[in-house]
C-alpha cells in the first residue's frame, strides 16, 4: 500500500498500485466551487440566465442547485475552510447539459444581452458528441451550454 507521501516521491508506484487493485471508483460529480466577487451578481446570473437555483445553508453559505448537482459559490478572499490551493475568480470553464435545444438556448443569451463567444460549435463531452455554445459568467469564467445528439 503507498503512503500518503510516497506518491510524491514514487509517483511510477502510486499509479502501478492503484492500476493494481482498483482501489476507488468515481460515479458521479456531486458539487464544486466557484470562488466569485460577489456572490448576489453570481447567484443572479447563474438562476435568471441558466434556470439553476439558489439554495441557503446555515453559516451564510450559498450554493446553486441543479439537476443532481449543485454550486458551492465562496466569497473571494472571505472562503469557507478548507479550500483550493490557489482560489481566483474567473479560472473556471464548466460545461452544462441542457434538453433545451441548443439554437434556442443561443436566441435567450443574445435576447438577455449575454455576448456568445462561440458557437453553436460541434464538440467532444463527456458521453460523447455535444453541440455547444460559450458565454461568460459575471468573474469571466467560460461557460459552455451544450445538447447531446
Amino acid at each position: 500500500m503507498v503512503m500518503m507521501l510516497g506518491w510524491l516521491t514514487q509517483p511510477a508506484l502510486f499509479v502501478s498500485t492503484v492500476l493494481r487493485y482498483n482501489m476507488i471508483a468515481m460515479t458521479q460529480l456531486d458539487h464544486l466551487v466557484l470562488t466569485v466577487k460577489d456572490i448576489p451578481t453570481s447567484v443572479a446570473f447563474y438562476t435568471h440566465f441558466l434556470g439553476m437555483e439558489k439554495q441557503e445553508f446555515a453559516g451564510g453559505r450559498i450554493a446553486l442547485n441543479f439537476g443532481q448537482q449543485k454550486i458551492n459559490l465562496h466569497q473571494w478572499q472571505h472562503e469557507f475552510e478548507p479550500k483550493a490551493g490557489h482560489v481566483q475568480p474567473g479560472s473556471a470553464d464548466l460545461c452544462f447539459i441542457t434538453n433545451t435545444p441548443i439554437q434556442e438556448v443561443a436566441t435567450w443569451f443574445t435576447q438577455c444581452g449575454i455576448e456568445i463567444e462561440e458557437g453553436p460549435v460541434q464538440r467532444t463531452g463527456a458521453t460523447g458528441p455535444i453541440l455547444s455554445v460559450y458565454i461568460r459568467d459575471p468573474d469571466m469564467n467560460l461557460i459552455e451550454v451544450a445538447n447531446r445528439f
